[in-house]
């Protein structure tokens, strides 16, 4: 910690916390400027292996925390803790948080700040009205019926090996590219994460690592929402830091792709957000929905909330409690419900290229 390292991310952090003012700018030369060749450079170099590097650097950091708890209540007991040791304890954590600030930001972080998918294709995304969310709740639910009617079990079961799930979900972006070019997804970094397990106690179904560019999957979770669980983290790869847009990106790839399983999934997910808003205004319309949904849809949603009950506990409210400040911080004032906030995209993307677009 010389001053000259002082002195530099100190000035790094000025500068970020001034771009991310101004959108334009982050969109031309971050998000889809630089970003891209960073990203590309990280999947390049950790994609090809099998299990996550990112998820080992977190395991390291963890026990490097544990050992320095764990001394500093050694020292407590042993009453040799000083003066000097709390400074340089101090000067020590602060030079570690504005070094993951300067690097998370860098990396990726920028990308919160960007105009995102709403500019790339000229949406005009604003508040929308109870018959709109009729409108596409009713799409939606009409959409998932469909093709609930199409998935197997051993499609579902073909999921059991995840190599599949992550080449089909490439092949989603492969297609999506075909229509919205910016959407090239190549070379690939999409892993199953190593605390799937300790990810349904913590409420995670997915997570991006912006220090080594790869997109973790909860391997653990019901089947049928991990396609789009894995297009979602592939849209944080490409760049779409908010949660509202990495849906949105994600509906858009795995829409795009001929496979039932695939549109099962988004739209599934896609019904459940939106019926869950018509909920929040119209509770008995919301009721109506669920009366028509199919009995595979039925069938799922318990099977979720089963999952969810099964692994709840005191530490998961906390965790996303924490979770939701995070996202207030970065540009999401929603915090949690910024997840939600895609059904405002939808009304948007319908108003513009009609239902049947949906």
């Amino acid at each position: 910690m010389k001053s000259w390292s002082w002195v530099l991310l100190i000035v790094l952090t000025i500068l970020i916390k001034w771009v991310s003012w101004y959108p334009g700018w982050v969109e031309r030369n971050y998000s889809t400027g630089v970003y891209p060749l960073i990203a590309k450079v990280q999947r390049f170099l950790f994609g090809w292996i099998p299990f996550s590097i990112g998820d080992l650097f977190y395991a390291f950091i963890i026990m490097v925390v544990c050992y320095r708890v764990i001394k500093f209540f050694r020292l407590l007991i042993k009453k040799k803790l000083t003066r000097r040791y709390f400074v340089l304890a101090m000067q020590q954590g602060i030079f570690i948080l504005l070094f993951l600030y300067v690097f998370f930001n860098l990396l990726w972080g920028l990308n919160y700040n960007r105009q995102g998918i709403a500019y790339q294709l000229d949406l005009k995304v604003k508040q929308y009205s109870l018959a709109d969310l009729d409108t596409l709740t009713t799409a939606m639910q009409e959409k998932v019926n469909y093709y609930a009617a199409f998935v197997t079990e051993a499609q579902r079961d073909s999921f059991d090996k995840k190599k599949t799930l992550f080449n089909n979900a490439a092949e989603a972006y492969d297609e999506a590219a075909k229509q919205y070019s910016f959407l090239k997804y190549h070379p690939t970094s999409i892993k199953p994460s190593l605390f799937s397990y300790l990810g349904n106690y913590l409420g995670f179904q997915g997570y991006y690592n912006p220090f080594s560019g790869e997109g973790q999957v909860n391997t653990t979770v019901p089947r049928f929402l991990e396609p789009f669980v894995t297009t979602h983290e592939i849209a944080h790869q490409l760049g779409y830091g908010k949660e509202n847009e990495a849906n949105f990106v994600g509906y858009l790839a795995s829409k795009s792709y001929n496979s039932a399983i695939f549109r099962y999934s988004v739209y599934y997910d896609m019904y459940n957000y939106a019926v869950g808003e018509v909920y929040r205004r119209d509770t008995t319309l919301a009721k109506s929905f669920q009366v028509t949904a199919h009995p595979q849809v039925k069938k799922d949603q318990q099977e979720f909330i089963k999952f969810y009950r099964r692994y709840k506990n005191p530490v998961e409210p906390v965790v996303m409690w924490g979770y939701g400040h995070f996202l207030k911080a970065n540009n999401q004032p929603a915090g949690k419900r910024s997840y939600n906030e895609v059904v405002a995209w939808l009304i948007a993307y319908y108003k513009k290229f009609g239902i049947g677009a949906l």
